[in-house]
């Protein structure tokens, strides 16, 4: 048996100018305006010749590299951050800080107020001689 594939049929028959120039016109009206392209990034934005833009493009790559190295040197290490208190000093993750700091927070009114309540009477920081009677918060 022989192999019978239907063999799709093409159309060669010859446009004609008319065809060509219409369809050629068609296209051109809806080609997208350089800015749009420029815009999309699709044509460079450069007024540098075509065969120097590949270059400009590099140079300008290799720039902004050596800004980003530059600026990376300068930046401060972690310790030196925590010392001028701009980072936090804990190891928690950064989605418990929030929760870590709230709770030192109370932890450290609690502390206070016990610290208030404990503390000494008035008679006897005078007693002890750390107050003189004139200075006896409790006389006004």
């Amino acid at each position: 048996m022989a192999d019978e594939t239907p063999t799709p049929l093409i159309d060669e028959s010859p446009i004609s100018p008319l065809e060509r120039r219409n369809s050629l016109e068609k296209h051109l009206q809806t080609r997208p305006e350089p800015k749009d392209l420029k815009d999309r990034h699709i044509l460079l934005d450069t007024n540098a010749a075509p065969a120097l833009q590949s270059a400009a493009q590099d140079l300008e790559r290799q720039r902004a590299t050596d800004n980003l190295k530059k600026g990376l040197g300068k930046r401060p290490d972690r310790e030196e951050l925590i010392e001028r208190n701009i980072l936090p000093d804990s190891t928690a993750a950064p989605a418990l800080q929030g929760q870590q700091k709230e709770l030192q927070k109370h932890m450290r009114a609690n502390s206070l107020g016990q610290k208030i309540q404990n503390r000494p009477k008035a008679e006897e920081l005078i007693k002890e001689g750390i107050l003189r009677t004139d200075e006896d918060p409790t006389e006004e």
